[in-house]
């Protein structure tokens, strides 16, 4: 009885509010196509990736069953290790500096100083521009002796590092430019979660006594800490997915830089998919590499509770 009374309940419902109901069609025909793509590009070929890592599969001849062989490896390869271990200094140094240079770049634009617009539109110039051209860009910089860079270190009487050239300069120089490239887009983010903070709050703080700390500190933090927490998640989801600057700025001679100093996780995927032609083993390092950056999302989500203020 109490399941026929629910379903008459439901088709009552249907019958008197047929345009909800049309409403939720039209909703779904036109969110169909985005669904279908995401499944397409996102799901299958996350599917067929884990798939491919029980498999060994050079290119050319058809794939072979390795059953868990590929992830065994996994806990022997010294490149993998050296590869994680350079993924997590990058990550390490990039996210907590980048995050404080836009932070600063951010309230700096939020004052009311002439020219304001154009600052925003310089600062947010990197982010429209190609990462592969403005890589080349920077390679040139970073030159030994010709580069712009170690001119201007030579004027200023400082030592100039070999960059690019040398294991102990090719992350330093990656970093630099990796900071660089998504300050705008933090910047952008940072500034839009200042905008949203009522003017009302600072003139109350300043007129308790608050000076211009004070107002950052109990004022502006906690009401950015909700951008802040989305500004660190996405930057530490890039910056384990660090690959084009390092593909493109160690160059052919030296990939990854001199003696594998720059080899990242996904530029070790890389390798070992298309110049080694080991699809199943790029696909279990893959696997590990998404097990790795979901932990850590999963870890922040989590430990937002205890700093973030939705209030």
């Amino acid at each position: 009885m109490a399941e026929l009374s629910v379903t008459r309940s439901v088709q009552e419902r249907r019958h008197r509010n047929p345009a909800a109901h049309r409403e939720a069609r039209w909703a779904l025909f036109f969110l169909a196509p985005s669904f279908i793509g995401f499944a397409v590009f996102y799901w299958l070929p996350m599917l067929g990736g884990l798939l491919l890592s029980f498999f060994n599969w050079d290119l050319l001849t058809a794939p072979e069953w390795a059953g868990t062989a590929n992830f065994q490896q996994l806990l022997h390869d010294a490149g993998l290790r050296q590869a994680l271990l350079n993924t997590i200094y990058f990550t390490v140094v990039t996210v907590p500096v980048g995050m404080v240079l836009a932070l600063l770049v951010a309230l700096a634009l939020n004052q009311r100083i002439a020219g304001t617009q154009w600052y925003r539109t310089a600062y947010f110039m990197p982010v429209v521009a190609t990462v592969v051209a403005s890589a080349l860009v920077w390679k040139w910089m970073f030159l030994p002796v010709y580069g712009l860079i170690d001119n201007i270190l030579r004027v200023i009487h400082l030592p100039q590092p070999l960059w690019l050239a040398s294991p102990g300069g090719t992350m330093p120089a990656i970093m630099i430019f990796s900071i660089w490239l998504r300050l705008g887009y933090n910047m952008v983010l940072f500034l839009a979660g200042l905008q949203t903070i009522p003017r009302d709050l600072y003139e109350a703080a300043s007129v308790d006594g608050a000076n211009r700390w004070a107002q950052f500190h109990y004022v502006t933090l906690p009401l950015l800490s909700p951008t802040t927490l989305l500004i660190l998640i996405l930057s530490l989801i890039s910056s384990f997915q660090v690959f084009d600057q390092v593909l493109v700025m160690t160059g052919q001679v030296t990939p990854g830089g001199p003696r594998g100093a720059a080899i990242t996780m996904v530029f070790y995927i890389y390798n070992n998919a298309f110049k080694l032609s080991r699809m199943g083993y790029a696909s279990a390092v893959a696997l590990v590499l998404f097990v790795i950056i979901f932990a850590v999302t999963i870890v922040q989500l989590w430990l937002q509770r205890r700093w973030v203020n939705y209030d």
